[in-house]
């Protein structure tokens, strides 16, 4: 069945550490090796063994509109015929700018980049710049991206790994890294009191996609704004998932808590590497060459990304989001039964199009500690059945599904058939 992607991946390994370059894209969690694909279409993958899956990881959430978009893809090839980059200032940068502007409650100036990474590591130093202290209060199992100031307590590929502290991160850096426990403002609390007027900023995923979907309790966001305001800190919301994907203005909108800074990527790129931060304009014009906090880019804003991201963001509409929130609760709905069916120690964790089915006895994952506690070997098996029914699932218990809005009435029954089938097969051994 992965004939050519095995001899693929043995040829990788000869010029690419671990054959990859991303770790989750090596399978290890799951048991096998890494499938290659060579084209995307709408709701579906097609690897170089010419097997067909149904796509639930949409690129890791920018495929809102699944693969090959014809008005993306139209949009990027009339800018490519212009030349892809100019490494000076477009008008375009300004438009996507102003819609994120537009769009994002918190944020009234905002810097592009081309990575998640590059955008909360930027971030940490513009609110380390602006506030005059050294120390951030990260919160275990969430992931940041791989600066070296978040690769402490990390989720993602860092707990799929086994690896939540990096070599190469100097105790120093490490020494400035405070971990608070996730859903608990005591933890939180604890760490200001012990470092009076030494935090410069808070950043959380306000919806943890990381250890897989976790929510954010009841009071939670709210809870970490009224702290953030008591010890003049900043509060930083990595939406680099959960911007323009849960709802327009992300989760901030959804659950009405403003951060002072926000990080975004995935969607603002349309399928291209990109990223962003911004906020309050105070803040933002701390930012070289209006202030002295220095950060550059030479690809940052280039005119293919720009152009695929505003083409993107102008097709987001309540219509987009409701039909999202469709497809989404009638495959949750559907996979809840197989798991009540077939007895299965599962439940499900969704916010709009995230999802995460949890292999687990508990009633719900709340934190780090929790997710530590799930049945790895057991979702590893799910995958690799999951693989052979026609659908690929995220390759680790850790991610999320980034479900699109072009998967079908067709598409949703296979994957509800595929989960029976999939967890009928687990139960019987």
């Amino acid at each position: 069945m992965f004939k050519n992607s095995k001899k693929a991946y043995s040829e990788a390994k000869k010029y690419i550490p671990g054959g990859v370059n991303s770790p989750v894209r090596a399978f290890k969690s799951v048991g096998s090796n890494p499938i290659f694909f060579n084209k995307g279409n709408g709701s579906k993958m097609f690897d170089i063994d010419g097997n067909e899956y149904i796509d639930c990881v949409s690129s890791w959430g920018p495929l809102i509109f699944g693969h090959a978009n014809k008005r993306i893809i139209s949009k990027v090839n009339e800018a490519s015929s212009k030349g892809t980059t100019y490494g000076a200032s477009t008008e375009i940068e300004t438009a996507v700018a102003k819609k994120i502007v537009e769009m994002v409650p918190s944020v009234e100036m905002v810097r592009m980049v081309n990575s998640g990474t590059e955008a909360t590591m930027s971030a940490i130093r513009l609110a380390r710049g602006y506030t005059g202290k050294e120390k951030i209060i990260k919160f275990a199992g969430n992931y940041h991206g791989h600066g070296d100031s978040f690769l402490i307590k990390a989720g993602s590929g860092a707990v799929t790994l086994g690896l939540p502290d990096s070599p190469g991160v100097t105790k120093n850096i490490a020494r400035d890294t405070l971990i608070a426990e996730f859903n608990d403002l005591d933890s939180v609390k604890e760490l200001f009191y012990e470092n009076k007027n030494e935090i410069a900023a808070l950043i959380v995923e306000p919806i943890a996609g990381n250890m897989g979907l976790v929510k954010p309790k009841k009071n939670f966001l709210s809870g970490l704004r009224k702290i953030c305001d008591y010890n003049n800190c900043l509060l930083i919301f990595d939406e680099v998932m959960t911007g323009f994907r849960v709802a327009p203005g992300g989760a901030q909108e959804l659950y009405n808590v403003l951060p002072d800074i926000t990080t975004l990527g995935k969607i603002i790129g349309g399928g291209l590497p990109v990223g962003a931060y911004g906020g309050k304009v105070d803040i933002m014009r701390m930012l070289a060459p209006e202030g002295p906090v220095y950060q550059a880019g030479t690809l940052s804003g280039n005119p293919l990304a720009m152009t695929a991201g505003l083409t993107l963001l102008k097709m987001l509409d309540k219509e987009v989001y409701q039909k999202l929130e469709s497809i989404s609760k009638k495959i949750e709905d559907g996979w809840n039964k197989n798991i009540i069916d077939t007895k299965t120690d599962a439940h499900i964790s969704r916010v709009g199009s995230m999802m995460t089915l949890f292999f687990t006895k508990k009633d719900q994952i709340i934190n780090y500690k929790d997710a530590l506690e799930l049945d790895t070997d057991k979702y590893a098996k799910y995958f690799n059945l999951m693989l052979k029914e026609g659908i690929y699932l995220p390759p680790s218990q850790y991610e999320c599904l980034f479900l699109s809005s072009v998967i079908s009435e067709n598409d949703i029954k296979k994957l509800i058939l595929g989960n029976k089938k999939a967890l009928e097969k687990l139960k019987d051994g």
